[in-house]
């Protein structure tokens, strides 16, 4: 089968399936921290390294499709891995089902009689999951040119924030603050657990190894690279909005793109913004609903999903795991647009969550026993690696009792 995946497309997995709505509310989220919130950057971009170090060890040493759970099974086992399976791919339906929610509320910019009914909303994030779901059935080929486009137009918009705000702001000129009164470190971990769900993703590339040119190199080239690409356009573009708007103005701000857009290109900010929210959740949904796919049908070879999500159409694609996915995420949709259900959806997004971090807790721990197995049997070991498997490990475990504290 032709591999359709090289290293910018395995790239733009990465960076598409991380960057999606959340860096269009994090500025005001963050404001109240001021300059002190890069610290919780810092802190979550090499966590967020750490675990990414640890996967590009993994998918060099023996690259599997189906991405966390096979390093998981290699390492612990057949019914350690069908934990970490089952919870990946449901927070992976899940997140589908969130982000098609968002992307019909940035819709609504253009349409604002989608947010007068509830039931039109649900339709329209519905419509766009099974557009999607098309895209991904066509096979991985489209899948990967629509992601590098839609990447691509991401970018553009948050790196042209990013410099006008440079030149037209003044960034030396925002304050550090510490709002609570807390001690540095506390103040810190704090602003990590805000900003660290947006780096969610980096495991995209182990996914669909099978489809990878030379996966034992490209697959870690691509997550570093992601990684550090994604890092750095969260970590400029919030700084182009501070700049920008002033930090009392900007903490009360519900659309702080909106309002930065604003000021640089006046009444058109809006659309802009508009524009491209849409391009960079359409880029997320598209790579979570291929996720949703592949982890399924890899699992099925392997006894921890049932065998008919095996099922494959003439351009390989796995058809009914593709389907099955979106008809589940659907019905998280509706019912959300249900509001006496909402509760039950908010639920399933903190289990959506948790089943990530525990993922990444699992090929962080898999990471450092198969180093130690290779020791044991002689093979030479790379110190640094051992090293940053342990960060890993420390960074997950923090991730997951922050999160559990923060809910």
């Amino acid at each position: 089968m032709k591999k359709s995946l090289g290293i910018w497309r395995t790239w733009a997995l990465v960076v598409g399936t991380i960057i999606g709505s959340g860096i269009f509310t994090l500025p005001a989220i963050l404001a109240p921290y001021g300059k002190n919130s890069f610290y919780g950057w810092g802190l979550a971009t090499l966590g967020t390294l750490s675990i990414a170090f640890a996967l590009s060890h993994l998918s060099s040493r023996n690259p599997r499709e189906g991405g966390p759970y096979t390093f998981v099974e290699e390492a612990f086992g057949h019914y350690p891995a069908m934990f970490i399976a089952w919870g990946y791919w449901i927070s992976v339906w899940v997140s589908v089902a969130a982000i098609a929610t968002s992307f019909s509320g940035y819709t609504a910019i253009f349409f604002p009689i989608i947010t007068d009914h509830t039931w039109l909303s649900a339709f329209v994030a519905t419509a766009v999951v099974w557009l999607f779901t098309y895209v991904n059935v066509r096979g991985v080929e489209e899948v990967s040119i629509v992601q590098l486009v839609t990447v691509i137009l991401k970018l553009i918009p948050l790196f042209i924030v990013g410099v006008i705000g440079f030149f037209m702001g003044d960034i030396t000129g925002v304050p550090a603050i510490n709002p609570n009164g807390e001690s540095f470190p506390t103040m810190v971990s704090g602003i990590t657990l805000l900003v660290m769900w947006s780096f969610i993703g980096i495991e995209a590339a182990t996914v669909p190894s099978d489809n990878i040119e030379n996966p034992k190199k490209t697959i870690p080239r691509a997550l570093v690279l992601g990684t550090f690409t994604a890092a750095a356009t969260y970590i400029f573009a919030t700084a182009g909005v501070m700049a920008l708007i002033p930090i009392e103005v900007l903490q009360n701000s519900t659309s702080p793109f909106a309002d930065s857009t604003s000021i640089i290109f006046g009444e058109l900010g809006s659309l802009f913004v508009g524009i491209g929210a849409l391009v960079a959740i359409g880029g997320a949904l598209n790579s979570n609903i291929l996720l949703s796919g592949t982890v399924s049908m890899a699992g099925s070879f392997d006894g921890v999903f049932p065998s008919f999500f095996r099922q494959k159409n003439k351009e390989g694609t796995p058809v009914t795991a593709l389907i099955y996915s979106s008809a589940l995420s659907t019905a998280v949709i509706l019912f959300n647009a249900n509001k006496g259900l909402l509760n039950a959806f908010e639920i399933m997004i903190l289990i959506a969550t948790f089943s990530i971090l525990l993922a990444y807790l699992g090929v962080s721990l898999a990471s450092l026993k198969l180093q130690l197995k290779d020791r044991i049997a002689g093979r030479s070991v790379n110190f640094l690696n051992l090293i940053n498997s342990f960060l890993a490990i420390l960074y997950s475990l923090y991730a997951i009792v922050g999160a559990w504290v923060v809910y």
